[in-house]
């Protein structure tokens, strides 16, 4: 299946929405089980402060659906995000795609 890489970066101050929807995040994770490696982009203060998610989808559509679909997405915690295809190319860490 093709694979898809989100990268987000959340709306200023709003680390208290991250963490209030973060739970929800991760329960969408688990239930549509997509997600093949992920986590948070942080700030100078090493705070959470966006996200880089690599997932399978079907297609693009899909794959922007998606996302769409992602709690945090719901919330409006990001000020921008795009969903791209990926391929990997470089594995050193055996990571399993």
């Amino acid at each position: 299946m093709p694979l898809f890489v989100v990268t987000a970066i959340d709306k200023e101050n709003s680390l208290p929405l991250r963490l209030a929807t973060r739970e929800a995040h991760f329960a969408y994770a688990k239930e549509t089980n997509v997600i093949k490696i992920g986590g948070p982009f942080l700030s100078a203060k090493e705070e959470m402060a966006g996200s880089l998610i690599i997932f399978e989808a079907a297609d693009l559509a899909a794959a922007k659906a998606w996302h769409a679909s992602d709690p945090y997405v719901k919330a409006g915690l990001f000020a921008h995000s795009e969903v791209r295809p990926w391929k990997l190319t470089f594995n050193p860490i055996d990571a399993k795609f």
